[in-house]
C-alpha cells in the first residue's frame, strides 16, 4: 500500500466519547443509547508520544482529529497532543473537527494558539440556534457560539461544515453570512451520502431518529437538488433493483432495520441472491484514496488502519461483535499485530494487513470472495458519494 517513510498524513481518533448524540452516527442507537461495543477509549499524551516517536511526527506534514465517534474537544489531552506534534514539527498542519459545544472560552483560545496559522478547525453546525439541535443533539448554540468566538479572536482559524437536511435547507444563505460576519474562513454544505438504502439500492427521504430520552421524530432529506447527493440516485439507477418498495413514514422504521441488518456484509456468490447494490461493489475499481494520500489511521484504542471507513466497520452497533467484513481481514492478521500501543507503526504498516490483506482484496472477483466492499463502495472510481458532498 505503502512504505512507513512515506506516510505524510496522519488521522487521528482521540476518544470514543463525544457529548452529542447525532442520530446518523455510529456512536448512537439512531441517536438513542450509545453503541454498546463502545467503552469510551481515549488516547493519552502517553499513548501519542508512544505511537507518534519524534522522528516520525519530523516527517508528517499534516495530523487531523476526527474519527467515527468521539470529539476531539472532549478527549483530555487533545492540547497536549497538538502542542507535542507542533514542538516536534513546526511546519505541520493541524486540524480537527469538533461540534464546539464543550469545553469553556479559555480553552479554545489556548487551542488556537497552539494550533496557529498553520491548521484550522472544522466547525460542524448544521443550522442555526432554532435548528442546530435537531440534528446535533445535546449540543447548546450559545456555548458553541461563545467558543467559536473565543477560538477566533485568539488568532484561530475556523470553518463551518454544515449538513443539510430539509428541516435547515432555508438557512443555508443566513449561516452562511453568519460565518463571513463572525470571521470563519470558509463555509462549506455538505450534501449528506447517508439518506441511501444499500439494501433495497434506493434513496431514502427520511431516516428514523430518536433522543435519549425515548422521544421518536424523523430525519429527512433536503427538497431542494442542490443540496442532494446526486450520486444516491446514480447507485440506485446503475442497481436497477426490481420490486422495490417505497418508504414513506409507516415503514421507514422497518425499512432502517433491514438496512442495519443485511447492509453489505452478507455476500452471495449466487447472483440470484445478491442484493440489489452487490454487484456494483463486486465490479469496482478501486483506486485507494489514503493510498494516495500516504495517510494511516488510529482509533482511540490505538488500532492502525488505513482509513477511518474500514475502521468505522469495527464496532457497528446493529452487528454482534465482529460481525462486519472488516474484522475478517483483522481476524487474518491479527488484531494484537494492529495495536500501535504495541508494535510500531513502521512494523504494522510493513506488515501483512497493510502491505497483503488489504490491498490483495482489491483485486477478488466479488465481496463474497472477499473484495473489500468498504473500500469498493469509498473508493470505486465509478461512484463517489463521499467527495459529491462536497461539489
Amino acid at each position: 500500500m505503502y512504505n512507513y517513510n512515506e506516510i505524510e498524513v496522519v488521522h487521528l481518533e482521540m476518544t470514543e466519547a463525544c457529548n452529542a448524540s447525532c442520530p446518523m452516527c455510529a456512536r448512537n442507537l439512531n441517536g438513542g443509547e450509545v453503541n454498546p461495543h463502545l467503552n469510551n477509549r481515549e488516547l493519552s499524551i502517553a499513548d501519542i508520544e508512544r505511537i507518534f516517536p519524534v522522528d516520525f511526527v519530523q516527517q508528517l506534514k499534516r495530523v487531523y482529529m476526527c474519527g467515527n465517534y468521539g470529539d476531539p474537544a472532549v478527549a483530555s489531552d487533545t492540547l497536549e497532543a497538538f502542542a507535542y506534534f507542533r514542538a516536534n514539527n513546526p511546519q505541520i498542519n493541524l486540524s480537527m473537527h469538533t461540534n464546539g459545544s464543550m469545553k469553556k472560552p479559555e480553552w479554545w483560545a489556548e487551542l488556537a494558539q497552539v494550533i496557529g496559522k498553520k491548521g484550522y478547525v472544522i466547525f460542524g453546525l448544521d443550522g442555526l440556534e432554532d435548528t442546530n439541535h435537531l440534528y446535533r443533539q445535546g449540543t447548546v448554540w450559545k456555548n458553541i457560539m461563545r467558543n467559536v468566538e473565543a477560538f477566533i479572536a485568539a488568532g484561530g482559524r475556523a470553518r463551518w461544515d454544515f449538513i443539510v437536511f430539509a428541516h435547515n435547507e432555508h438557512q443555508v444563505e443566513e449561516a452562511e453570512q453568519l460565518s463571513k460576519d463572525m470571521g470563519f474562513e470558509k463555509f462549506q454544505y455538505k450534501k449528506s451520502a447517508r439518506f441511501f438504502s444499500n439494501s433495497r439500492a434506493q434513496t431514502k427521504e427520511e431516516h428514523q431518529a430518536q433522543n435519549r430520552k425515548g422521544h421518536t421524530t424523523l430525519l429527512q432529506a433536503p427538497t431542494n437538488p442542490k443540496y442532494r447527493n446526486a450520486v444516491l440516485d446514480q447507485l440506485k439507477a446503475a442497481a436497477n433493483p426490481a420490486n422495490v418498495q417505497t418508504i414513506t413514514v409507516d415503514n421507514v422504521v422497518s425499512v432502517a432495520n433491514l438496512d442495519n441488518l443485511q447492509g453489505m456484509q452478507n455476500f452471495s456468490t449466487d447472483p440470484s441472491k445478491k442484493k440489489p447494490v452487490e454487484h456494483i461493489w463486486d465490479e469496482a475499481v478501486i483506486d485507494c484514496k489514503v493510498a494516495k494520500e500516504k495517510n494511516i489511521y488510529v482509533t482511540a484504542e490505538g488500532i492502525l488502519q488505513p482509513c477511518c471507513w474500514t475502521a468505522g466497520q469495527m464496532y457497528l452497533w446493529y452487528f454482534k461483535p465482529k460481525g462486519a467484513q472488516i474484522w475478517k481481514f483483522i481476524d487474518e492478521a491479527g488484531i494484537d499485530t494492529l495495536d500501535a500501543r504495541k508494535h510500531s507503526v513502521k512494523d504494522i504498516v510493513h506488515g501483512d494487513f497493510f502491505q497483503k490483506i488489504i490491498p490483495e482484496s482489491w483485486d477478488k472477483p466479488s465481496c463474497a470472495e472477499g473484495k473489500s466492499a468498504m473500500c469498493a463502495k469509498i473508493c470505486g472510481t465509478k461512484f463517489d458519494a463521499f467527495k459529491e458532498q462536497f461539489s
